[in-house]
């Protein structure tokens, strides 16, 4: 069966994005987060322009070659500017959660609104037996007030952003988790939790 996963870039105070994120600033002053995607000397199997160091390289690309379908927020499609029509992940179908018809949505993005199981259902039968990637902390809250995530991987940027969206938003009791594996890296450390039930 098919992993429900969330792997996202955080800093220390737990942001995701800059305070001036949006649609046509991306993730606003919040860049640095991703800065551990090419400064390294190792390149990416999955993700092509990436250069990570190489114990970064090694843990991104396990996590990314497990995905086969990707569930995104509508605000980080419009942070991200659609994905250009795309995916953010070279090979995994997009499925859109939101309440807001989305007119602009190409062949391989797929707009959900009927709620997070739904997406998580589409997005895993597109996915042919691989993981389905979480994308955006409302959509990873949702799941886990469902009880749909599976593991959580916080790529750990040692950057105190002092606001934005935070990646977690508010959960109706604790969500217990168990670490897997601890990486540190140049510019990250990634913290990779089962989540238990």
């Amino acid at each position: 069966m098919s992993k429900v996963i969330s792997a996202h870039a955080v800093s220390v105070d737990g942001y995701i994005t800059g305070r001036d994120a949006g649609a046509g600033r991306g993730l606003g002053d919040a860049a640095r987060l991703f800065d551990w995607y090419f400064h390294g000397d190792t390149p990416s199997r999955v993700f092509d322009g990436f250069r990570m160091s190489e114990p970064s390289a090694r843990l991104f690309d396990t996590l990314a070659a497990r995905v086969g379908a990707i569930v995104a927020g509508r605000n980080t499609y419009e942070d991200s500017d659609h994905f250009g029509g795309g995916s953010p992940h070279p090979a995994a179908a997009l499925f859109v959660l939101s309440h807001r018809a989305a007119p602009e949505m190409t062949g391989r993005q797929t707009l959900i609104t009927t709620g997070i199981e739904d997406a998580v259902a589409a997005a895993r039968q597109a996915a042919g037996g691989k993981d389905v990637g979480l994308m955006g902390g409302e959509v990873v809250t949702e799941a886990l007030r469902a009880g749909l995530v599976d593991e959580v991987v916080l790529h750990r940027v040692p950057i105190l952003l002092g606001g934005g969206r935070p990646f977690f938003h508010a959960l109706p009791g604790h969500v217990r988790l168990r670490l897997v594996e601890a990486v540190a890296a140049p510019g990250v450390t990634h913290l990779h939790y089962a989540v238990e039930r």
